[in-house]
């Protein structure tokens, strides 16, 4: 099967391994995408999304292994939510989700769905390949503030997705950086879900493959590969 783009493949560094093992991240690559404000496809989907409730029997202990996870290297689950609570939790305050762009909004309704934090992130703002390491503590990170931009620093001994440029993730998948964010402009993406134990490998994959579906819903002619990443490096799914 070829891959798309096959020089931009994701890096675990070897100290992240060593909090979480049984980590594994499914890679999706999409060629070719129109995004726009808005799309049919991706409304039914976020729509079906927001009024199912999650059926799953690892839904909590997947979240608690995330708390979990925040805790082993300094961060405060209570004050800073992985991705993937934070999108639920504010989905049963306001019975919503929060609308960015068609694409965004995708990802985000698939986290939602199959309890899983997913990042987007545009290819042609990436220096390099991401890797998620460890931060050595001279990092700074472009984040929105008030509607404002600003740079804040990047404490040691976090886990964060970086590039050769800086770090585009804080938190593993708390909060997303400005330069590498999807817009509607976007043509090249790449998308990262991530999964612990006692979530199945397999539910990780699943959600994956529905992202796959849509976006080729959305644009037809997009190239859309899909690859597990863990610790034995990575493997070619569809």
């Amino acid at each position: 099967m070829t891959q798309i783009h096959p020089e931009f493949t994701p890096v675990i560094n070897a100290d992240v391994l060593a909090l979480r093992p049984d980590y594994c991240a499914v890679s999706v690559i999409a060629d070719g995408i129109t995004n726009a404000v808005a799309h049919p496809a991706v409304c039914r989907y976020v729509e079906q999304a927001v009024k199912l409730p999650v059926r799953v029997p690892w839904f909590e202990a997947h979240l608690e292994a995330w708390r979990s996870t925040y805790r082993s290297f300094g961060a405060k689950p209570q004050r800073t939510l992985n991705s993937a609570e934070a999108l639920l939790q504010r989905l049963g305050s306001d019975g919503r989700l929060p609308g960015i762009n068609a694409v965004v909004d995708l990802y985000n309704a698939i986290s939602v769905s199959h309890v899983i934090p997913v990042g987007g992130e545009d290819i042609a703002a990436y220096v390099g390949v991401p890797r998620l390491r460890r931060a050595d503590g001279s990092e700074h990170f472009d984040t929105m503030k008030d509607g404002e931009l600003v740079t804040e620093p990047v404490p040691a001994g976090e886990v964060v997705w970086a590039d050769d440029r800086g770090v585009t993730c804080r938190r593993w998948n708390w909060r997303q950086g400005v330069r590498t964010r999807i817009t509607t402009e976007t043509r090249l993406a790449w998308f990262v879900l991530e999964r612990l134990e006692p979530m199945p490998v397999a539910a990780a994959v699943e959600a994956a493959i529905v992202l796959k579906d849509v976006l080729q819903q959305v644009s037809p002619t997009a190239q859309v590969s899909v690859r597990l990443v863990d610790r034995t490096g990575t493997a070619a799914i569809a």
